[in-house]
């Protein structure tokens, strides 16, 4: 019985993730396809289940006999372990599915950037597995170097060819490590995006960071992506307000974290309400 709920529970969730739109908060919609499968998967298992459960009812009924079946096995031991010895593996599976289907869906903010430890430290270090990325998305890990290095020229291409760089949800992430691998050649053009702003190591009133979390396979190995952009005057802009900038590209060296940035000089923004999906994903 309690594997058939189990079984249930899974499917359900599976299925609920889908029909609300919620499968994006936890996994690059690209692999969508992988829960399609296992909804079938359990689907399927939870019907076996089912006409097992229902083809022996009488299954408690014929455990005295079968104490003396023969076969060596003792029973009735199995039948007196203690409740939780029994049954603590079904309580592991049932805590995430519990969490997962009652629980609310957190979405990542600036909360998860201030424990995390806002720094630059992805941009000058060659170890890419270590440690969790900022500000400059970096691909490079998923392909071999010239696999790597065709892609960006490729972008380059694209990108250099616009004066005006608009980034939309669909290529924020492309644009953004376009940006930041051949920053001298997009100084002066304009940019505009959308994120939500946090402060961190801000130098001054004027300067903050706009920010999305990306994600390139699951949540598991989300980034928080964006640009340092300064207003032409003191803003009084909080933390995790949505925001829509628009302004010309330069650059400066940021004494926080000792590396020159890329810096949007705002010419215009306004404040927007935050999307139904706040994360942007990675396109390969």
């Amino acid at each position: 019985m309690f594997r058939l709920l189990v079984l249930m529970g899974f499917t359900f969730f599976f299925y609920h993730l889908h029909a609300s739109g919620n499968l994006t908060k936890y996994i690059n919609m690209k692999y969508s396809y992988l829960s399609f499968i296992a909804i079938f998967l359990l689907g399927i298992l939870t019907v076996v289940q089912a006409y097992l459960y229902i083809k022996t009812p009488e299954k408690g009924k014929h455990h005295h006999h079968d104490q003396n079946c023969g076969c060596g096995h003792d029973h009735d031991h199995e039948q007196h372990k203690p409740f939780y010895k029994r049954y603590f593996i079904y309580l592991v599976f049932l805590f995430p599915l519990v969490s997962g289907i009652f629980f609310p869906i957190a979405t990542l903010d600036s909360t998860i950037v201030k424990a995390k430890g806002f720094s630059f430290k992805a941009m000058e270090s060659g170890d890419h597995y270590s440690q969790t990325q900022y500000l400059r998305p970096d691909s490079s890990l998923y392909y071999a170097d010239d696999s790597y290095n065709k892609l960006m020229k490729k972008l380059y291409k694209k990108y250099s060819g616009q004066k005006h760089i608009s980034l939309t949800d669909e290529d924020f992430l492309k644009g953004m490590e376009t940006i930041y691998n051949y920053p001298g050649e997009f100084l002066g053009r304009t940019i505009e995006f959308n994120g939500f702003a946090y402060k961190g190591n801000a130098i001054n009133k004027k300067q903050l960071f706009v920010l999305r979390f990306g994600i390139i396979h699951c949540i598991a190995d989300s980034g928080v992506y964006g640009m340092l952009v300064e207003f032409p005057k003191d803003m009084d802009i909080k933390d995790d307000e949505w925001i829509h900038i628009k302004g010309t590209l330069s650059s400066e060296y940021y004494q926080p974290f000792k590396s020159t940035l890329p810096v949007v000089k705002v010419t215009d923004w306004n404040t927007i309400k935050k999307p139904d999906d706040p994360y942007v994903y990675r396109g390969f």
